[in-house]
């Protein structure tokens, strides 16, 4: 058993091209049927706005895949600490003895679901944007605009949230570390109104953003809908977007923004519906001009995962770091 630590993962593996290389790589085996991939397991501790999801998958051909648990406790910045937390183990495919524990307390699901959101904007946002909204502050916001960064150019970012403390500190941060200029909006409307891309990184329980807001040319990555009571985008935002993409229909229908407009009847089983890995996979092709309207739901998958562990595995062992515990698997007496 390998143990290795959040510095170490933070220090060697990074949100970068590669990083999302490796994730797009994932979405395309899950559109090829080489992965097995059970639904999310996940408890809610409403008294404390917190829940604990466990996802995992395993991808044809690899020696070891990932059982990741991760938390979001979203009143913890009332405390000073992160929403976000967590840990991946990788178990041996061959013989099903755990291999290795990464300690990256949410690290990772940070850059793979970072990573998801720039392969989103890669096929489904015009070539040439100015202008990028985002709607929340949180770790996950600076995440998504710093993978945007690698796929896309872009001049100036919008950010709304409820709290307009910590908007203006993501708009001074993210100024500062991308030299782009950031400003504070006054809602979630002149956030998308006024923007080309817009990411929604968001625990609401309602929706911010309405169908009206939409105009020709926007591209929309909704992130924050990965449980049956979350919802970021009115029903009928999906119903007016030109495509509609889904990290996996199947998991959207259930906990993403999909499930809400399903609900509703505004959109059926029937309809023409995208999955990531169609995209990534070249089956399908995204954006096809500037005049379309595009969005991505994006509920988070065990693919990505497994797809970073392991990718995480091999940075740290090709440096010979991590911990090494001794886990003998002894046989039974008598």
């Amino acid at each position: 058993m390998i143990i290795f630590t959040e510095p170490e993962l933070k220090q060697y593996v990074q949100l970068n091209l590669e990083a999302i290389s490796v994730i797009e790589e994932a979405f395309t085996k899950l559109a090829n049927n080489e992965v097995t991939m059970p639904p999310i397991m996940r408890v809610d501790i409403h008294d404390q706005n917190g829940e604990v999801d466990v996802k995992t998958a395993y991808i044809k051909g690899k020696d070891m895949f990932a059982i990741k648990v991760s938390s979001g406790f979203f009143n913890n910045y009332k405390l000073g600490l992160p929403s976000g937390n967590g840990l991946m183990m990788l178990i041996s495919t061959k013989t099903g003895i755990p291999q290795a524990i990464l300690l990256d307390n949410g690290y990772l699901t940070d850059v793979r679901t970072a990573a998801a959101g720039a392969i989103a904007a890669k096929y489904l946002s015009r070539e040439n944007i100015e202008t990028v909204g985002v709607i929340g502050a949180g770790c996950q916001a600076r995440f998504q605009v710093r993978a945007l960064k690698l796929v896309r150019n872009f001049k100036k970012v919008l950010v709304y949230s409820r709290s307009t403390e910590r908007a203006k500190k993501y708009a001074e941060d993210m100024s500062a570390e991308l030299g782009i200029e950031a400003e504070v909006a006054d809602s979630a409307e002149m956030v998308v109104r006024n923007s080309d891309t817009v990411i929604t990184t968001t625990p609401a329980k309602e929706p911010i953003i309405k169908a009206e807001w939409l105009h020709p040319g926007l591209h929309i990555t909704a992130m924050g809908s990965d449980a049956e009571h979350k919802q970021e985008l009115e029903a009928e935002v999906l119903v007016r977007a030109d495509k509609l993409v889904c990290d996996t229909k199947a998991q959207c229908a259930r906990l993403g923004e999909l499930h809400h407009a399903l609900d509703l009847g505004l959109l059926t089983s029937d309809s023409f519906i995208i999955e990531l890995g169609q995209l990534t996979s070249k089956e399908l092709i995204g954006r096809e001009n500037d005049e379309q309207i595009t969005v991505c739901d994006l509920t988070g998958t065990g693919v990505q995962d497994t797809a970073i562990a392991l990718f995480a595995y091999n940075e740290m062992k090709k440096r010979n770091l991590g911990l090494n515990v001794e886990n003998k698997t002894l046989p039974l007496k008598g």
